[in-house]
């Protein structure tokens, strides 16, 4: 039996577990483990799990897993949340824009007090898909409209949509949204490899916010409301769904860190 160090963040209300796997100890393809840490009756509890580490060229590599230990895709507000990480043990610098590499790319960030901006990929295109809208953010998403967002039963209309043969094997994530004026926008979305609604995402709020602009035009700045707070996201249109310099910001919070007994 030995101890395992993490540390615990979150990013309004999606949470993650982060381990500083500078010196490579980590099995990163123990994925029984990492679902058990992820487990909120048996371990710590997380909708994700990260990995910080070294990269030649870059402040760090940042390496996904969903709570069902496998590794995954880029993760907006993981990728907000190890960067506040990163700060955190004096890899990078408040206030001094930086680079780290994820699965998806280079990334470039900015630490702020009590914000976090993260520059997301490239957007190259947006498919309408049945009664909604799909595209990658570094994740991929499908998009829908509801008129009454609260009522909406989320994990029922998501995990059937997530799971639809469109979408392949892997699936997709599936965000419900509600415009609540022209640059405002309520999101819910139910993510992959979590199998559950979390109280934010990312890489859907990017998601549904260029849909949007994809659909209704006006303006390049959204605020996002989501179940735990609030996000804005940024950006740039090059052309009909062809989006760049596109960020995220809002807040990433270090809960707490402790030991966990592994086998």
């Amino acid at each position: 039996m030995e101890q395992l160090k993490f540390y615990k963040y979150h990013g309004t209300g999606n949470d993650f577990v982060i381990i500083d796997n500078r010196d490579s100890y980590f099995n990163i393809s123990d994925r029984e483990l990492i679902s058990f840490i992820c487990h909120r009756r048996f371990g710590v509890g997380a909708d994700g799990f990260m990995l910080l580490e070294n990269s030649p060229e870059h402040a760090f590599y940042m390496r996904y897993y969903n709570s069902d230990g496998n590794e995954s895709t880029m993760c907006g507000n993981g990728g907000r949340c190890i960067v506040k990480f990163a700060c955190d043990l004096g890899m990078v610098k408040e206030n001094e824009i930086f680079t780290f590499d994820a699965i998806d790319g280079i990334h470039h960030a900015l630490v702020k007090p009590d914000i976090i901006n993260l520059k997301m990929l490239d957007v190259n295109g947006i498919e309408k898909v049945a009664d909604g809208y799909f595209l990658n953010t570094g994740s991929p998403h499908f998009v829908c409209y509801t008129e009454n967002l609260e009522q909406t039963d989320v994990v029922s209309a998501g995990r059937a949509i997530r799971n639809n043969s469109y979408f392949g094997k892997a699936g997709t994530n599936v965000n419900f949204v509600e415009k609540c004026g022209d640059s405002s926008i309520m999101v819910r979305t139910y993510e992959r490899g979590v199998e559950d609604e979390t109280w934010s995402c990312g890489t859907g709020c990017v998601a549904s916010v260029l849909t949007n602009f994809f659909i209704h035009g006006g303006g390049t700045e959204y605020s996002i409301k989501v179940k735990g707070g609030a996000l804005t996201v940024r950006f740039s249109a090059q052309d009909k769904g062809v989006y760049n310099n596109i960020w995220l910001e809002g807040p990433a919070k270090f809960v707490f860190s402790g030991n966990i007994n592994v086998q």
